[in-house]
């Protein structure tokens, strides 16, 4: 879901930086940002037991966040202390030279703007209580979309790619998709496309063709699947706090030649039913809505409409954390961590971060 933020003015301590081969900052790096294409781990490197607490959230641009809203994330990661963050919107850009091919697993640092942005990322993840996770990206050509997924140190996945087909060195459009598998299932991370409002390439059909592969995929896999992420749909009337506005919510009075896919992105009929055919036909479970049966008006929400004008305290559930029915049972818990109209929790973005906790895996 989107929503625009006044241009924020840079922090006089970063105007200018000057990273050089010998920068110890740079030294970390190969630490901290995955190779291109698939990453397979050792099987001596895998020690330590599986993940069993994740995080999720959509920071609508991770600069921006780590700039003006470290603080709250950073005691919320320390108090929480999840095994896996999945983020989404990071909206940082690949790495390469303009009009040359990007590499996606890598944020972009030949440009003197990009460097200083790269250097203000890796300076957070090189600090508590980030130090203790590795980073992978799969990043956008320019600053839109994007996701990175942190796994700590003790938690190594077998393998890490970035892509629903499960070609290797493959990145979905606007890194998309981050999958990591473990010895007892895949974690993926997912950033949704947006339905939009018309029958386009760029709206309807985008979002068809989406959620077509990911029935495709889902339904092959071959061990349990814990799916997270930003997935850009409200299943039950129960997530949204305004169903009847949702539901008869227009673009500049236009009307889709569907009354399947009228409505606000993401609480459309068709984007539902076909979400509702997903977690059926892949025996998978909402793990927020599975413990919390009853509409929540003040925390059942994860996304917030802007302050200002008609979406002013209209919210949706759309973050969530989707686990195989083999998991049921060892959902623990699954919780929002915003509240109100006024985005308290939201950690400077317009969604919260959601969590979820399962018994060990054994």
């Amino acid at each position: 879901m989107k929503r625009f933020f006044q241009p924020v003015k840079k922090d006089g301590s970063f105007k200018k930086p000057s990273l050089s081969s010998a920068d110890p900052l740079l030294s970390t790096v190969s630490d901290l940002v995955s190779v291109e294409g698939t990453h397979t781990v050792e099987a001596g490197e895998r020690e330590g037991r599986e993940p069993c607490k994740f995080l999720t959230w959509n920071a609508n641009s991770l600069l921006l966040r780590m700039k003006k809203d470290l603080p709250e994330f950073s005691n919320l990661v320390q108090s929480l202390d999840p095994d896996a963050i999945a983020i989404q919107e990071v909206r940082m850009p690949a790495a390469g030279p303009k009009g040359a091919q990007k590499n996606p697993s890598e944020l972009k640092d030949d440009t003197c703007s990009s460097r200083e942005e790269k250097q203000v990322i890796m300076r957070v993840l090189s600090s508590p209580p980030f130090q203790n996770y590795r980073v992978w990206w799969s990043l956008s050509d320019s600053k839109y979309a994007g996701t990175a997924l942190l796994i700590k140190n003790h938690c190594k996945p077998k393998k890490v790619s970035f892509s629903l087909d499960g070609k290797a060195s493959k990145h979905e459009p606007d890194g998309r998709v981050i999958l990591a598998e473990f010895e007892s299932f895949f974690l993926l991370n997912t950033y949704v496309p947006n339905n939009g409002w018309k029958d386009d390439e760029s709206s309807f059909q985008r979002r068809r063709k989406w959620d077509k592969r990911m029935l495709e995929f889902v339904v092959q896999l071959d061990k349990p699947l814990i799916w997270c992420g930003d997935l850009n749909v409200s299943h039950q009337d129960i997530d949204v706090s305004h169903p009847d506005f949702f539901s008869n919510a227009k673009l500049n009075g236009y009307i889709p030649p569907s009354k399947e896919d009228c409505g606000q992105p993401g609480f459309t009929s068709s984007e539902r039913r076909r979400f509702s055919n997903i977690l059926s036909q892949g025996k998978l479970i909402d793990a927020y809505r599975f413990i919390h049966k009853e509409q929540d008006m003040e925390r059942g929400f994860s996304w917030s409409g802007n302050p200002v004008g008609k979406y002013r305290g209209k919210r949706m559930r759309i973050d969530y954390f989707i686990v195989s029915e083999k998991l049921k049972d060892k959902i623990i818990s699954c919780d929002l961590h915003g509240h109100g109209i006024e985005l308290e929790g939201f950690c400077g973005s317009d969604h919260c971060p959601v969590s979820l906790e399962l018994s060990q895996f054994t």
